[in-house]
């Protein structure tokens, strides 16, 4: 109904939206309170009371686009096909996981006096560690010996996908996704 003034959860989800839109049309750097006030049809200080300032704004925007694709993957009895799962739908949130890193060449850091650990910690703050589970059960199967399961090896997944994620903006294709977890992942940690 227009007109209707927005409140609670209604307002927070249309003020995400709106930064969400901000940042990926002018980037951090750009981003402004009053712009997305703007675009989302309310008041600079209505953002203010819920998010001091655009950086928190720009991890809660981020946050709920990356939310909108959880990457959960079921036990569904092989590695292979959970690890191909999970890193399907972490591509799904390429797009969110793009934007976060471009926080990376910005004043985003300085202005909050963080790395980007902590960044990357704020944004994936309370999910499961998909990758971890889906590996603990591999091992209590046999498919992966846990001994090998050691830095850089345990985080090497992950580590691939943001890379590619951060230098092209885009998703891994699945060729590439089947090449890491066949040609690299699996072979350095299935048994002997």
């Amino acid at each position: 109904m227009a007109g209707e003034r927005r409140r609670g959860e209604a307002l927070d989800q249309a003020l995400l939206d709106a930064a969400w839109e901000e940042l990926r049309t002018h980037g951090y750097a750009h981003l402004t309170m009053e712009a997305v006030a703007e675009r989302a049809g309310t008041s600079r200080p209505v953002i203010a009371r819920r998010w001091d300032g655009k950086a928190p704004l720009a991890v809660a925007a981020i946050r709920r686009q990356m939310e909108a694709f959880p990457v959960d993957v079921p036990d569904q009895g092989d590695v292979r096909t959970q690890l191909l799962a999970y890193l399907a739908r972490a591509s799904d949130r390429a797009e969110g996981i793009a934007a976060a890193f471009s926080l990376f060449t910005s004043e985003y850091f300085s202005e909050v006096g963080s790395s980007p650990e902590s960044l990357h910690s704020a944004l994936i703050r309370g999910e499961a560690e998909t990758e971890t589970q889906i590996l603990k059960r591999a091992v209590a199967r046999g498919e992966v010996e846990g001994r090998k399961l050691v830095p850089p090896v345990s985080t090497l997944l992950g580590d691939l996908f943001r890379h590619h994620v951060i230098m092209n903006f885009s998703a891994p294709p699945i060729a590439l996704r089947e090449a890491w977890v066949d040609s690299i992942f699996l072979p350095l940690v299935r048994p002997d």
